[in-house]
């Protein structure tokens, strides 16, 4: 019964990775668009969400089936519970890179002020926290999780600086208020994207040592 619980446990964990992977995805190719345009980029960001949403519903019933069926000591308890908790930023992350890609392409064509502000640098690093959460979920690693955990500062940094420097913009240029209003919006979905990203890494640290705070 035993060896089976672990084979079961071990295709959860194969699958969380998977859906980690497609989040990667739909961060990089969401980036692509805004930083490089390009309408074709919808329709695989369309995609990614698709895949995403198949794969929370795969593995919220996978769990399921492990707390009905199986009888989890509390180390399996964990691991099931960080699961349900990861899968639910992972499709919140999915849902912002969607958002910020159809933002971009309804931006195409106008003028560009991504480079005036800090988009490019949050886009960077949001993508970076997001990988570095899965990575500490693959590897078990704490100290890789705390790592996304003592970046949220520095995105939250960023964000507070695409706010000031938009004001600037509008101040410079009135015809721009609007996409300005934009911007900041975009800066607020990557913001979301890093604190999504804190919450993987907790519950990371979580699953490995039953608590969220790190030292």
């Amino acid at each position: 019964m035993r060896e089976y619980f672990d084979k079961e446990l071990r295709e959860l964990n194969n699958q969380l990775i998977e859906m980690g992977s497609l989040v990667e995805q739909a961060i990089k190719n969401t980036v692509g668009i805004l930083l490089k345009g390009g309408e074709n980029g919808i329709d695989k960001a369309v995609e990614y969400e698709e895949r995403i949403n198949s794969a929370e519903k795969t593995i919220q019933n996978h769990c399921i089936k492990l707390l009905l069926h199986q009888s989890p000591v509390a180390s399996d308890l964990r691991s099931i519970s960080s699961a349900l908790k990861m899968i639910t930023d992972l499709e919140r992350i999915g849902d912002h890179a969607i958002d910020i890609a159809e933002m971009s392409v309804y931006m195409l064509g106008k003028d560009n002020i991504y480079s005036m502000t800090h988009i490019p640098e949050m886009a960077e690093k949001a993508s970076e926290m997001v990988t570095l959460a899965i990575d500490a979920f693959v590897s078990k690693d704490t100290e890789l999780a705390k790592r996304v955990h003592d970046t949220d500062d520095v995105i939250d940094d960023l964000f507070n600086r695409v706010k000031d420097e938009t004001v600037e913009i509008i101040h410079g240029d009135k015809d721009l208020g609007t996409q300005a209003i934009d911007v900041v919006m975009v800066a607020k979905y990557f913001e979301r994207i890093g604190d999504h990203a804190v919450n993987i890494a907790e519950w990371v640290a979580f699953s490995i040592t039953g608590s969220t705070e790190f030292e």
